[in-house]
């Protein structure tokens, strides 16, 4: 049977429109500041929403990734009851990604565990920093850096990375250059145990690093004052694992390691990132 809404007569409409009209006018009104200079406030939140009883897991992906990479991660992490946010990782200059990451974790109430992957384990290292409320450091196939080192120093330290031979370079505008993975290559060099199919994808929306910023020195170590975890990818070809293990061992990292797990273990293995990140939440509890 079919159900057909009346529609009211042309007076009705109009004497309807001269009621709602003025009222939606004074709403506007009403929420327009009295001055011209008024600019939005954000306020804390209320007290008794400050605390949730699991600590908030705060992703930040690495170069030639964005934030849908935690998506497998994500969903498990929010099944146990873990509040996730993945920051946009801007992935231009190192002391302005970590300035806006750590921009974002003082808008976080409550403890925090807080993970990179790859190039985002050097922005976690300097984000860290001043913030009392970061309880634990994850790093997963990550850049985990000693004052003054690089992402590129630390890759050229130890044999074996097909990411070098493998980048496309791009000028931007004011001087700089970004780096692409060749998509011919992204798959061997970056996610080799993703399907074929999901790494095409991967490789044509991948998001470039501005060559700047991996080769830009990093600040006081936060893994020097913060427990951290490390999860090693076995048959990564972007970060030796040598390289992996080495960084692991000098933060003093509880350390697990995936074997045959490929740069993008968070998409290959989603469930086993998920069980090292609550691993170090239970520990900040």
């Amino acid at each position: 049977m079919k159900y057909t809404l009346p529609v009211p007569s042309g007076r009705a409409l109009l004497r309807r429109r001269s009621v709602v009209i003025p009222a939606l006018v004074a709403v506007v009104l009403l929420a327009v500041p009295a001055s011209s200079e008024a600019v939005p406030h954000f306020s804390a939140p209320a007290p008794g929403a400050a605390h949730t009883a699991k600590p908030t897991v705060v992703l930040v992906h690495g170069a030639f990734a964005d934030s849908s990479s935690w998506n497998g991660v994500v969903t498990r992490l929010e099944r146990e009851g873990y509040p996730v946010l993945g920051v946009a990782n801007p992935l231009r200059d190192l002391a302005g990604d970590a300035a806006y990451v750590s921009s974002v974790l003082d808008t976080i109430p409550g403890p925090v565990v807080l993970v990179g992957h790859s190039y985002g384990g050097a922005v976690i290292t300097d984000a860290a920093a001043g913030h009392a409320n970061v309880k634990a450091l994850v790093y997963i196939a990550a850049f985990a850096p000693d004052q003054g080192e690089s992402a590129l120093g630390i890759t050229s330290e130890y044999p074996g990375s097909r990411l070098p031979s493998s980048l496309v370079v791009r000028p931007f505008p004011g001087g700089g250059q970004d780096a692409y993975i060749d998509p011919a290559a992204f798959q061997k060099v970056f996610a080799a145990d993703v399907p074929a199919r999901e790494t095409r994808l991967m490789a044509a929306g991948q998001r470039p690093v501005a060559v700047g910023a991996l080769a830009a020195p990093s600040s006081a170590p936060a893994w020097r004052t913060i427990p951290s975890w490390y999860l090693v990818a076995g048959a990564d070809q972007a970060i030796p694992p040598a390289a992996e293990r080495a960084m692991a061992q000098r933060a003093h990292s509880r350390t697990v390691t995936v074997r045959g797990a490929s740069h993008a273990v968070s998409v290959s293995h989603p469930g086993a990132v998920a069980d090292l990140v609550e691993a170090a939440a239970r520990a900040t509890t």
